[in-house]
Formats: C-alpha cells, structure tokens, sequence
C-alpha cells in the first residue's frame, strides 16, 4: 500500500526531465513541413496597391526571400536594418508579407524605417501565414525560383544567417 506515493514522484520526475529537455532547444530551430515543398497557393493584394491581387505564380522564377512582418513587432524592427542593407546589394529578390497589420501602419513603418521589399503583400486574417507555419514575427523563408520552400528562420534575421544559411545559393559550388 505504501508503493502510491511513488507513482506522483515519478510522474513530477518524468515532467522535469520533459520541461528540462524542451528548454534547451533553439526555439528559431522549429522544422517547417514546408521544407522541399512547393509554396502555398494565394492571392493577397499589394500594400502600396491594394487594387492590385498578386499570386504565387507572380513571384516565382527565381531565388527569393519572403520575410513575415508586421510594424507593432519589435523583433521586425531589429532586424530591418539588415534586410535594407541585404535589398541595396541586389543579390536577391526580397517580398514582404505583412501579416494582420493595419495598412496605413504598415506603410508609415517602412516610409519611416525603409523599404527594402520588391513588393509587399497584405496578409490582414492570416491566412497565408497559417499556410505557412508562421508562429509569429519576423519570420523568413527561402524560395528557390521553382517556387520550393528551401530554408525557413524564425525570428529576427542576423547576419550569420543571411550569410549561413540564406545566401549560400549565390556562392559558386567549391
């Protein structure tokens, strides 16, 4: 009869060991099932067009980064800076996707900030972002131009990853 309390000592046990396990992974390292898959179907308007519906088909055909963000985010604003500097070297295309954001925000943001994006789209409800597997803002995929997600980052860019891990397609095989 004694044997009981031991069943609750294991359980609390068995809990730490799980929420000790979980605490030291990267959270930016969350694997996307959209690796090696083609980019979700849409259609979202243009921010600085609303008028204007743009779909997947109209940004594939070549390498691309789409980076998720919003202007109440504060992570997007740290990494901003890196993403106009990356859109002034003209190595890649870069589409912004703003995501459930107020429009005249999102564009006193980057006329005050920047605007480094190709073209951005409005993702009000989240739909794509659902698409997608965004968790939050800033978020990053690669896109290679067949329109296959290469590579996803969750979180503020740095420029380690821009240059680990998104641009390593423009350097020539060694």
């Amino acid at each position: 009869m004694k044997a009981q309390p031991i069943i609750p000592i294991a359980i609390f046990i068995l809990l730490v060991a799980l929420f000790g396990i979980g605490l030291t992974k990267d959270p930016r390292l969350i694997p996307s099932p959209l690796i090696g898959k083609p980019l979700p179907e849409f259609e979202l308007s243009l921010l600085h067009h609303p008028e204007d519906i743009v779909e997947k088909h109209d940004l594939i055909g070549e390498y691309m980064l789409l980076n998720v963000w919003a202007s109440w985010c504060v992570a997007c604003a740290e990494e901003h800076s890196l993403i106009v500097d990356l859109a002034k070297q003209k190595i890649i295309k870069i589409v912004g996707i703003n995501y459930k954001d107020k429009s005249a925000d999102a564009l006193r943001w980057l006329e005050e900030k920047g605007d480094p994006y190709d073209s951005t789209l409005v993702d009000f409800d989240g739909e794509l972002g659902m698409d997608l597997g965004v968790y939050g803002v800033p978020e990053t995929f690669l896109i290679d131009p067949k329109g296959q997600v290469l590579y996803k980052h969750v979180g503020p860019l740095t420029l380690e990853v821009i240059e680990n891990n998104l641009l390593t397609f423009t350097r020539p095989e060694q």
